[in-house]
């Protein structure tokens, strides 16, 4: 409900801001706005007459705004693509009053009254429109009294004329894994996801990471989405170590805490650096901690990887079969030809400390064990044998 209620006052952001609003995890509610609705973490003045915004993946309503439906949200007529205010990630989004490029551009504003001068923020927008006279919104702008729409000016959490606030780094959760897999047994090891040819489980599992972002924040799926994994093949038919895929940070996630700041930090049994709430229960796209996404703790820690405690492909001289259940492509329940797929420990156990590189599961096959049974069972060759749901690690290229 509040996802929906969120996506209905995208690009409707105008009037009065009257109070702050939102609850201890940053996410907005229209009961706590005196009027209007909520966007970001702000109440916005101006009385709706009916919501509007997305109703399953179609706009609904927005006409009567004089408005248009774009990627499932309401703009202003004329305002498009990733450039706009009011597009998936702009004008008036969560994080700020204008487009990541500058809140308003010439074709288009955020709100229906406009969002923002010509040129973006700047000395454009006025008292109707999305920027004050010194940029981003004044007083009786669609933003805060002292910045652009984010609390504390600029447009995002942050700042920045509307960018995204910090998030990049996220463990998929099952939820997600069930939902986008269509099964309560996940993907198991084949992460191709529609993907074919060589590379196919790696590209798969990026775009995974991707939706996954997305639906969490919108906007957020084009900071450029990877997942740590590590694949005898990739599109080149050469070795992939999942530390060159991930870029070089810094990493937050969902809440703006700190995985690490750079790839050295990051590729240490525990994150180097990383905030002391989540360095030893990596949280979920979401931003809560995974050992209990749900308010009860379960045995979920194992998340695939095919990677060493290097962050490079996992190898074994005992043996010439695959630790990443040849390149993410196979859901095989016969490990004797696929192999096993290395994993590390989202959260820190007797049986491995390390995030990237713990133990080897039974096998590649879909299955789920969220009850603590010990190690994993060569009698249930799946991907959750050893306590896990087949989720892996996301990162992403821009913080």
């Amino acid at each position: 409900m509040n996802r929906i209620v969120f996506a209905a006052c995208v690009g409707l952001a105008f009037g009065v801001v009257t109070a702050s609003c939102g609850t201890p995890t940053g996410s907005c509610t229209p009961q706590n706005c005196a009027t209007g609705c909520c966007d970001g973490n702000e109440c916005v003045g101006g009385t709706l007459a009916t919501a509007c915004g997305s109703s399953g993946n179609t706009c609904v309503n927005c006409a009567l705004f004089a408005q248009t439906c774009v990627t499932q949200r309401c703009v202003a007529t004329g305002t498009g693509g990733g450039n706009g205010g009011g597009a998936a990630s702009g004008g008036g989004a969560a994080n700020g009053g204008g487009a990541a490029t500058g809140g308003g551009a010439a074709t288009g504003g955020g709100a229906a009254s406009g969002g923002g001068g010509v040129t973006g923020g700047g000395t454009g927008g006025g008292a109707t429109g999305g920027g004050g006279a010194t940029g981003g919104g004044a007083a009786t702008g669609g933003g805060s009294a002292t910045g652009g729409g984010g609390a504390t000016g600029g447009g995002g959490a942050t700042g920045g004329g509307g960018a995204l606030p910090n998030f990049s780094f996220f463990v998929v959760s099952y939820a997600a894994i069930q939902r986008l897999s269509g099964s309560a047994n996940g993907f198991g090891g084949d992460l191709r996801y529609g993907e074919t040819g060589l590379g196919a489980g790696l590209r798969g599992a990026d775009k995974i990471c991707t939706e996954v972002a997305e639906f969490s924040m919108p906007g957020a799926g084009a900071k450029g989405w990877r997942a740590f994994l590590s694949a005898d093949q990739g599109e080149d038919g050469g070795v992939v170590h999942a530390r060159d895929r991930i870029g070089n940070g810094p990493w937050y996630d969902r809440n703006g805490r700190v995985f690490a700041m750079t790839l050295a930090n990051a590729l240490t049994t525990r994150p180097t650096g990383c905030n002391t709430t989540i360095c030893n229960d990596l949280p979920n796209e979401d931003g809560v901690l995974n050992h209990a996404p749900d308010g009860t703790q379960v045995d979920n820690h194992d998340m695939l990887t095919g990677t060493n405690s290097s962050g490079q492909r996992y190898t074994s001289s005992m043996t010439t079969l695959s630790f990443n259940c040849q390149s993410w492509t196979t859901n095989s329940t016969n490990p004797s030809v696929t192999g096993r797929p290395r994993v590390g420990h989202s959260w820190p156990a007797p049986s491995g400390q390390n995030w990237m590189n713990a133990l080897t599961e039974a096998g590649c096959g879909a299955g789920v064990n969220l009850v603590e049974m010990g190690p994993p069972n060569p009698n249930d060759p799946t991907v959750g044998s050893g306590g896990g749901y087949g989720g892996f690690y996301c990162f992403a290229l821009t913080p």
